[in-house]
């Protein structure tokens, strides 16, 4: 499978696109193998419950996909990972 990654994952794989092994599976799954390829791209991707973080964005082969929907061996997954920053403006200033 070819992944492209954005923004910090970028530091963790050293490359826009990378190969990884996937037999195919989840999207889930398919994230779990990137990570177990890039162990540093897990605080990126996960929460603290081991859960994919809310904000984390997917696609395969071009198209927004959800964690459970069906990722083949060949994709090409591409991974947004979690937006953290910005400030909250008081309403009252």
């Amino acid at each position: 499978m070819r992944v492209t990654v954005y923004g910090p994952l970028r530091g963790v794989t050293g490359a826009k696109t990378v190969s990884v092994e996937f037999a195919g599976g989840t999207v889930a799954e398919a994230a779990a193998a990137f990570v177990d390829a890039h162990h540093g791209a897990a605080d990126h991707l996960y929460a603290d419950d081991g859960d994919l973080r809310p904000s984390v964005r997917l696609s395969v082969d071009g198209e927004r996909v959800e964690p459970d929907e069906d990722c083949p061996p060949d994709a090409d997954l591409t991974v947004f990972p979690a937006v953290q920053g910005g400030t909250v403006r008081d309403p009252a200033a």
